[in-house]
């Protein structure tokens, strides 16, 4: 198994059981970066500004969890993606009270590589859909 993919398993992990930026900041290179083309995401312009949304994000969707449906590396590019499904169910806090609703979501990470640290991750999700799920929307 590759560095970038080692670091990829580890750093997805981290990040999508909601441990926040301090156990996602080895896999990372300073300053590295993070794009969505999604309103939800507006604003998060850093990967330690995304670790920290998405450990937020599962105190309010307490059972949130991921399958993961698809991990391939690609060498020659030094980019690794990850497609999973994300599913929680809002149970405390958050954008409105507790709705008790669930979501499903797939979304699809591109982390970019260099030297066996992530330097930029884009994120591909429609957060509208996962949003009226939960009746956020």
């Amino acid at each position: 198994m590759s560095l970038n993919t080692e670091q990829a398993k580890a750093f997805f992990a981290a990040c999508d059981t909601g441990q926040g930026w301090d156990a996602c900041r080895s896999y990372c290179a300073p300053g590295a970066t993070f794009s969505a083309q999604t309103d939800v995401l507006t604003g998060i312009t850093t990967l330690q500004q995304y670790t920290e949304w998405m450990r937020d994000l599962l105190k309010v969707l307490t059972d949130g969890n991921y399958e993961v449906k698809s991990f391939a590396t690609d060498e020659e590019r030094n980019n690794v993606c990850v497609y999973a499904t994300f599913s929680g169910t809002h149970l405390e806090g958050g954008p409105v009270s507790p709705t008790g609703r669930a979501t499903k979501t797939d979304y699809v990470y591109i982390m970019q590589f260099s030297n066996g640290k992530v330097t930029h991750l884009t994120k591909i999700w429609n957060s509208g859909h996962a949003l009226k799920e939960l009746g956020w929307a």
